[in-house]
């Protein structure tokens, strides 16, 4: 009777370890921190001539929600701008591995960005590499939170990664 005891306590053990194991992960407190994001904004902006195009407004409207389980953040965006009208689709998230916020971009000019993001208190900085033709320039967007339903943006681009150029500011406001 001890052995059939013994061998139902190991069982009973071994079911609840297996039982934890195939509990869903949950979300680390990184990204409870993009929450900021989620809503729907409009973003408001002036291009600078340059490489980009002739310069003038954008205009953006996004909305973001979170992706069932909490790992992503996924936003919808329609915007107006000099250079043209488009959609897009970015995912926001966190990378444990490397310990950086990630954010990926398709839109309807068939561009893709891939960038990674830092958060120094209230101003999120993002970084990537941007491919204009057989080109390679440093991209940077940084937005500096200003209330919980608004915020500065600025898009910088560099060759070198030290000497870098406004190609883009203004500002986002939630609805």
């Amino acid at each position: 009777m001890k052995t059939f005891a013994m061998i139902l306590s190991a069982c009973i053990v071994l079911a609840s370890a297996a039982l934890a194991q195939n509990q869903p992960p949950k979300p680390g407190p990184e990204l409870k921190r993009l929450d900021v994001f989620a809503g729907t904004w409009t973003l408001d902006g002036t291009m600078q001539p340059g490489m980009m195009g002739p310069g003038g407004s954008m205009t953006e409207n996004e909305k973001c929600e979170w992706m069932e389980g909490g790992f992503y953040l996924v936003c919808h965006s329609d915007y107006k701008s000099s250079m043209g009208n488009g959609v897009g689709l970015s995912i926001m998230g966190y990378s444990t591995d490397d310990k950086a916020y990630t954010y990926r971009e398709f839109n309807s000019f068939g561009e893709f960005d891939d960038s990674r993001g830092t958060l120094d208190n209230d101003t999120w900085t993002w970084t990537s590499d941007e491919k204009m033709g057989s080109m390679t320039m440093k991209g940077r967007f940084t937005i500096k939170v200003t209330s919980a339903t608004s915020y500065n943006f600025t898009f910088e681009m560099s060759q070198d990664g030290t000497k870098w150029s406004t190609v883009m500011d203004g500002k986002g406001t939630k609805k």
